[in-house]
């Protein structure tokens, strides 16, 4: 665990807006989480939260799923109790970062070059801390949000949710009484195509299927001769399920998003490939893998000495499929590794498709055209997954908006969970005052 107050404030951002500031605080909690039910520092950051919302007057309430897993949430009363209340939220959790790959402290919060770095700079602290300079600007203006605002800064997000969103859903869904709508990451970001600029709002996501591949064989000798090696075995199934080419699919979503890139950049879609349309943008690393489902491998294991060769091997694979077709992508998947590596599931959660239409949607175009005039929004279907899914359980429909106006050569997608992670500051500023007006307006 960082304690916020371990490092020295970085030169000049202490004279900058809250929101970067926050956000550093908030990178400064080592909240890594390494899944299998290890993290870090998720307690100490939730209390940090909770100190900033009832520093506004409110009543934040702590949620322990287990010792150290702690989320933080607060109602906002708004303006008018005849609409349905919105849940806007965020996680504290980040996956873990080696300092060996990066150029800064991955958990100092450094601020270089008119970024902010660390790991959570984009995923998501930036959001977290977007949502409460926003709302305290709000309330500290002796203002109300216009309808009543359900504040969730969850546990465990980078872990499938178990004792985060999903535990608070299954355990404490009166939290959310009243709430038909959420929004947080992933979207509102902008993106390039040629010259001109355009936002993303993600009005769904891929499911998820997290599934450990299995291979045994007989323990022996390593000099020995050995045909039903478990490694080999494995090795083989993992290197078939990695080079499966997954037919293209377009979604509602997905449609409509290469129908708007389509006519933005000019080009006939009937002669230019959904691939390649959304290669011309700025985000095509998240965008690529929207348009079909991906299985990738991710931890290999086995052995323990090298003259030993061992009866177990096993591989983590990370699937993302379209929604709906989990039961027939984990059917092919069967059929790629063979009848005898074993499969289990190990997280599976559902994926979500929600209408690019409706009064939200409409007032998130509204208050990104007043902010940057002229800049058409686009839907698009997030490859990975958030605490939507757990919400949707409760019949609350999700939206990823975490605005940020970026410059055309940062490569955004590549920030998530990547190394040297940052997110410009002007993006920290611009991203509070619109989520503001729009926790006002909608």
């Amino acid at each position: 665990m960082s304690d916020a107050s371990a490092h020295p404030s970085p030169t000049g951002i202490d004279e900058l807006e809250p929101t970067a500031r926050i956000a550093r605080d908030l990178i400064r909690f080592d909240t890594t989480n390494h899944g299998e039910g290890r993290s870090e520092g998720e307690t100490e950051a939730a209390e940090y939260v909770e100190a900033h919302l009832a520093g506004m007057g409110l009543a934040p309430q702590l949620f322990d799923a287990a010792p150290g897993r702690t989320s933080v949430v607060a109602r906002v009363p708004g303006a008018n109790p005849d609409k349905p209340a919105l849940v806007v939220h965020g996680h504290l959790d980040v996956v873990p970062a080696d300092p060996r790959n990066w150029s800064v402290d991955p958990f100092a919060g450094e601020v270089r070059d008119g970024l902010l770095w660390g790991r959570g700079a984009v995923d998501m602290k930036d959001m977290d801390a977007m949502i409460l300079t926003a709302v305290g600007d709000i309330l500290a203006s002796g203002r109300q949000p216009e309808r009543e605002l359900v504040l969730a800064f969850f546990a465990d997000e980078e872990a499938g949710g178990i004792y985060g969103s999903h535990w608070m859903t299954d355990n404490h869904p009166e939290v959310f009484a009243g709430a038909t709508e959420a929004i947080s990451e992933v979207g509102g970001y902008s993106v390039h195509l040629g010259g001109q600029r355009a936002y993303l709002l993600q009005t769904g996501e891929k499911a998820l299927v997290w599934i450990r591949l299995v291979a045994r064989g007989p323990a022996a000798h390593g000099s020995r001769l050995v045909r039903e090696n478990a490694v080999v075995r494995l090795a083989e199934a993992v290197a078939a399920l990695g080079r499966e080419e997954w037919p293209l699919h377009l979604v509602d979503t997905t449609r409509a998003l290469v129908a708007e890139i389509a006519r933005v950049t000019g080009a006939d879609p009937q002669q230019v490939s959904p691939d390649e349309l959304v290669l011309r943008t700025s985000a095509a690393g998240f965008l690529s893998a929207t348009l079909r489902t991906t299985t990738n491998p991710t931890l290999l294991s086995a052995g323990y000495k090298h003259n030993v060769i061992p009866d177990r091997a096993e591989a983590l694979i990370d699937i993302r499929t379209l929604p709906g077709e989990e039961d027939a992508v984990l059917a092919r998947v069967r059929e790629i590794v063979g009848d005898d590596i074993e499969i289990e599931t190990v997280v599976r959660d559902v994926g979500l498709e929600t209408p690019f239409s409706g009064p939200l949607v409409d007032t998130v175009k509204a208050t990104l055209e007043r902010h940057d005039p002229g800049v058409p929004v686009f839907p698009y279907l997030l490859s990975g997954g958030t605490d939507n899914k757990a919400l949707s359980r409760l019949g609350i429909a999700g939206y990823g908006f975490a605005p940020l106006r970026l410059p055309a050569d940062l490569d955004f997608p590549a920030m998530f969970h990547g190394v040297d992670e940052r997110v410009p500051l002007d993006a920290l500023v611009f991203g509070s005052r619109v989520l503001h007006d729009l926790l006002l307006e909608y």
